[in-house]
């Protein structure tokens, strides 16, 4: 299990991060401090390519609060007409991590499509351990989403 990081540097630079990007967008949204989503990936190539893809700063979208960045104008077209579809689960925060209750930065390059739903999570040994309970996982993710999605990523280290 994830133990909360609670004390020294590291703590507090985690925090500061987390803090930051949940305000940069909302809460619900992890973003970097400038409002940017997944890192400026591109939400539609992981579905039309199968792979993470940086976005053009010069195609981009608005959505909740972020900005999306896109690797084409089609990419953004089809965001815009169903940006739900495109979107990260559980706001781009990290999929196991929100199934024990956190809110962890999402990795754009660690990602899995389930159900034409696209998940990211913090780091590829906790991706395995994901993966290792899928339904489970996503399970409780979605049930701690209701309760989590509007708190900051800190107050829920304590």
């Amino acid at each position: 299990m994830l133990k909360p990081i609670r004390t020294g540097l590291a703590g507090i630079v985690l925090s500061t991060t987390l803090f930051a990007s949940a305000l940069a967008a909302g809460v619900d949204v992890n973003a970097t401090s400038t409002g940017l989503a997944i890192r400026g990936y591109d939400p539609v190539a992981y579905f039309t390519v199968g792979a993470p893809t940086r976005g053009n700063w010069k195609i981009s979208a608005e959505h909740n609060g972020a900005t999306y960045r896109f690797a084409s104008e089609e990419n953004k077209k089809k965001f815009l007409a169903d940006p739900a579809a495109y979107v990260p689960a559980f706001g781009g925060y990290c999929a196991f991590g929100t199934a024990m209750g956190f809110k962890f930065d999402g990795d754009p390059n660690v990602w899995k499509i389930v159900d034409n739903k696209l998940y990211l999570n913090l780091s590829k040994p906790i991706q395995t351990r994901w993966e290792g309970d899928l339904s489970n996982f996503i399970k409780n993710a979605k049930t701690n989403w209701v309760k989590i999605k509007d708190a900051t990523p800190a107050s829920l280290q304590k």
